[in-house]
Formats: C-alpha cells, sequence, structure tokens
C-alpha cells in the first residue's frame, strides 16, 4: 500500500505546486521577472521550434500517404483531402506537439531546474529572498505560453502542407483544386480554436510536471536522471489523457463533419 500512497501523495503535490504556478501567472506576480520570461521564450524558439516543425511535417506527410491510400481502398480518392484535415487538425498536430514538448522542453527543465537543486543554486535564490517558484517556474510557463500559440499555428501550417505534398504532388491521387476543396469543407474557424486549446493544454501539463519534478529533484546526478524519467511518464500519460477528453469534448458531440444527408 505504501506505493499507490505515495503516487497520491504525489499528485497532490503535483497538484499544488502546479496551482502556485499558475495562479503566479494569473495574478501578474511573474511580471517582475518579465525580462527571464523573455530569455525562456528566445530558449523556446532557438532550440525547440525547428524540431517541431520538422516533427509535423513528417506527420503531415503520413496523414497525406494514409489518406490517399485509404480512400483510393473504399474507391474514394478524391476525398483524401478530408481524412487529412481531419488526421492534422484535430489529432496528429496537436499530439505531436505534445510528444515534442514533453521529450524536449519537459525534459530540459526537469535537466536544468533539477541541476540548479542539486547545487544548491535554489536553495542560495530562497536565502537571498527571491521567490524562486516564481523566478524558475512561473517565467517559464509564461513565457512559453506567449510564444506557443504562434508556433502551433506555423506547425499546423506546416503539417497541412505536408499532406499536400504527399497526396497532390506526390501520389498524385486528385488536383490541387479537388483536394483543397474537400480539405476545407472539413474544418471550420471552430475547429482550429478547438485544435490550438487542445495543443496549449499539453503543453502546460508538460511545462508544469517538467517544473514541478525538477524543482524537487535530489540524490545528485542520479536523482536528477530518475526525475527526468518520471517527468516523462507521467507526461506521456497526461497528454494521452487530455487528448481523449478534449476530443469527446469538442468533437464527442457533434463531429461537424458534412457527411451524408
Amino acid at each position: 500500500m505504501a506505493r499507490p500512497r505515495d503516487t497520491v501523495e504525489q499528485f497532490g503535490e503535483l497538484l499544488s505546486f502546479s496551482g502556485g504556478v499558475v495562479g503566479r501567472v494569473l495574478s501578474g506576480r511573474v511580471l517582475r521577472f518579465s525580462g527571464e520570461a523573455v530569455r525562456q521564450a528566445g530558449i523556446l524558439i532557438s532550440g525547440s521550434v525547428a524540431v517541431v516543425l520538422l516533427l509535423v511535417f513528417a506527420l503531415g506527410l503520413q496523414c497525406g500517404i494514409q489518406g490517399a491510400y485509404g480512400t483510393q481502398a473504399i474507391g474514394a480518392p478524391s476525398i483524401a483531402g478530408a481524412f487529412t484535415a481531419v488526421c492534422n487538425l484535430r489529432e496528429v498536430t496537436p499530439y505531436a506537439f505534445g510528444y515534442m514538448m514533453a521529450a524536449k522542453v519537459g525534459t530540459g527543465i526537469v535537466a536544468e531546474l533539477g541541476a540548479m537543486r542539486i547545487s544548491d543554486e535554489i536553495d542560495a535564490l530562497e536565502v537571498m529572498g527571491f521567490d524562486a517558484v516564481n523566478y524558475l517556474a512561473a517565467t517559464r510557463l509564461l513565457g512559453f505560453m506567449v510564444v506557443l500559440p504562434f508556433v502551433f499555428l506555423v506547425a499546423l501550417g506546416i503539417g497541412f502542407a505536408g499532406s499536400f505534398i504527399a497526396v497532390v504532388l506526390q501520389l498524385g491521387r486528385v488536383s490541387a483544386a479537388a483536394y483543397l476543396e474537400i480539405f476545407w469543407v472539413f474544418q471550420a474557424p471552430l475547429d482550429l480554436l478547438f485544435s490550438l486549446v487542445k495543443a496549449m493544454l499539453m503543453s502546460v501539463f508538460v511545462i508544469l510536471v517538467g517544473c514541478y519534478f525538477g524543482y524537487n529533484a535530489g540524490g545528485g546526478p542520479v536523482g536528477v536522471g530518475a526525475a527526468t524519467a518520471r517527468s516523462m511518464a507521467v507526461n506521456i500519460v497526461g497528454i494521452h489523457a487530455i487528448g481523449l477528453l478534449t476530443t469527446q469534448l469538442f468533437w464527442g458531440g457533434d463531429p461537424r463533419s458534412p457527411v451524408g444527408g
């Protein structure tokens, strides 16, 4: 019973820590360290955006290939755009965004903050009277959330381009005009908003988990490595849980797909 109890306690600590970080951002207390938030945003742009875009482009190609062959198998290759619209906008791009945030950004946060913890840098900040959670965690959340919506929209466009290249230019299953006509019919501005919210929820979760495990790391370099591994496991479970709930909430009752009469 010790392990389940420890898991529940740690989950409660994660919620408490996350609530404190979000509260500092929403209350504006984090703005006293706005320079650090801008620096963290710059680190994200320079270090992670290219990797995210490359992954999304590859997955866009995959959506296009699957859509082209899948619709051909049922004798309707002209509706490949319907598959790629739903595939990219509602599922693949948000999940790819969450995965890359977990693998690249989340683990980096744990490693950086964990190294600061075991080298007593966080303790030094607290001794000097700094709100260490505000300076180290809330600034990262604010900086990333200022940048990530724009990164997601660019990534979505890259994924769309990958699917178009695969279906129209590489496989030639349908003309560009026919592809785009079906492609735009199967999505609406509200779907774009829902997809953005879905990706941002995943991103916020990854950032908060990374900050929590890094801030509370201990046990030397081995402990930091263990904290990084645990954060990745929690992130993968959390990303899929968020994806399941948001898909059901946003499209479960009304898929908004113009099929049939």
